[in-house]
């Protein structure tokens, strides 16, 4: 029995193999997700598989956070991996140290990182888009000059709308240098006074289609004043010039149908309108000859003196109630003028008028008088007054030989109020002196 071996002792031996083996420290793989899940804990779990083949994978959380992209099942990948065994299983599985995107996988990771920001910078609102015109007068063409895309556009405008000019621009839609030309095209596109820019090209692969992905062409779309219609690749193909043209056209050939009215489609409109109107304004005639019949058999209009007879009456009746109206309003004035005549006797009015006069001028002759009166009483007691002041002015008290003495602007009247040395002033009849006082004598000193 010590020959068997437990299953435990197998898988370690086998995983210790795996380890040691130096080839399988750091493989390079290359492959598909599938059945991808992102566990709680951080850690990836997942298939790799190829055409005939898959294994086992897991991720750790440390290296699962420096990826620089979202993993998601079907992406192509690149992975740099160590092979090990899960020892409680029995299976090889490989441990991923880094992941990158395949090829396109890295195309569509630029694409939609570039879509998601420029979505929500608001590029793609319906808000901004720009009607086409139903009637335009001047298309710009902007693709290859050769290949399928133009042919399709011309010969379609030609067959739908030849009354439309063309300019067409020939514009590089792939390569290195198509990205700067397509935008260099759209801005002198937009200053031809075009209705419409249609810009195109013919399917193809993503890479062939990226140019119409790059964000310098967006924008160049997005700033265009004119209506663009974007018609790139197939119907199964989109861009980013897709979403932020103003109309997305499946084909080149769409595009051309969205720009033009169909010349048939507009013959047919006419010729509809043309019988409409022509019905309704027959119906209309009819209608009014109708309305006319109607009213040239009315009653009246074949007695038309019916029409008036009513009105000639009433006007009668009213000029009779005017003059009548006429006649009592006068009537009463007459009498409102016998009334006061007979209120107002002209001989008194006379005779109160004459009296009243007379009245006024003995008034008159009284009350100057009494003025006269006032003012001799009122220049005698003037007089009077002026004498008395003019006898107990100083001036004349001064002229008589007195003298006012002042001593700092106050009148002295009392020896009581100087001292020896004072300075006083001396107002005399024509001057004043300044003194100084030499000595003070009292009558009560004396």
């Amino acid at each position: 029995m010590s020959d068997y071996l437990s299953v435990t002792a197998l898988t370690k031996y086998i995983k210790y193999k795996f380890d040691q083996d130096p080839h399988l420290q750091s493989v390079l793989l290359k492959g598909e997700l599938s059945n991808f899940k992102r566990h709680s804990s951080g850690h990836l779990y997942f298939n790799l598989k190829d055409n005939h083949s898959v294994v086992n994978a897991m991720m750790f959380k440390a290296q699962a956070n420096k990826l620089d992209f979202t993993p998601k099942e079907g992406d192509e990948v690149l992975i740099e991996a160590r092979v090990s065994v899960y020892e409680r299983r029995g299976n090889y599985q490989i441990y991923v140290n880094k992941m990158h995107l395949d090829g396109i996988g890295n195309l569509y990771q630029r694409l939609e990182e570039l879509k998601k920001a420029l979505t929500k910078q608001g590029l793609f609102d319906m808000s901004h888009k720009k009607p086409i015109p139903k009637f335009p007068k001047k298309i710009a063409v902007l693709t290859a000059s050769t290949g399928a895309a133009i042919r399709d556009i011309h010969s379609t405008i030609n067959s739908r709308f030849p009354l439309v000019e063309q300019i067409q621009i020939s514009t590089l839609v792939q390569g290195e240098q198509a990205k700067n030309d397509i935008v260099e095209k759209l801005q002198y596109a937009d200053t031809l006074g075009a209705d419409v820019i249609i810009l195109g090209r013919g399917g193809g692969s993503i890479e062939d289609l990226w140019n119409f992905n790059e964000e310098d062409v967006v924008r160049a779309i997005f700033n265009t004043q004119t209506p663009v219609i974007s018609a790139v690749g197939h119907e199964t193909d989109f861009t980013l010039s897709d979403f932020v043209a103003d109309v997305r056209a499946a084909t080149p050939t769409q595009a051309a149908v969205i720009a033009t009215p169909d010349q048939v489609e507009l013959t047919q409109y006419i010729k509809q309108i043309e019988l409409s109107l022509s019905r309704h304004i027959v119906q209309l005639i009819n209608n009014k000859k109708k309305h006319l019949e109607h009213v040239a058999s009315y009653y009246k209009f074949k007695q038309p003196s019916l029409l008036y007879d009513q009105q000639i009456q009433r006007r009668d009746e009213l000029e009779k109630q005017l003059s009548l109206a006429m006649t009592n309003h006068l009537t009463h004035l007459r009498q409102r003028i016998d009334l006061l005549n007979s209120r107002i006797n002209v001989r008194d009015l006379k005779q109160h008028t004459q009296q009243a006069i007379l009245n006024k001028s003995q008034l008159d002759k009284v009350l100057n008088k009494s003025i006269n009166n006032i003012l001799s009483n009122a220049k005698t007691m003037l007089t009077q007054r002026l004498e008395n002041l003019n006898n107990l002015s100083p001036t004349n008290t001064m002229l008589r030989g007195y003298t006012i003495v002042n001593k700092d602007e106050q009148v002295i009247t009392s020896t009581q109020s100087l001292k020896t040395n004072d300075h006083i002033s001396l107002t005399m009849k024509d001057g004043e002196v300044d003194a100084i006082v030499k000595k003070v004598r009292c009558n009560k000193d004396e």
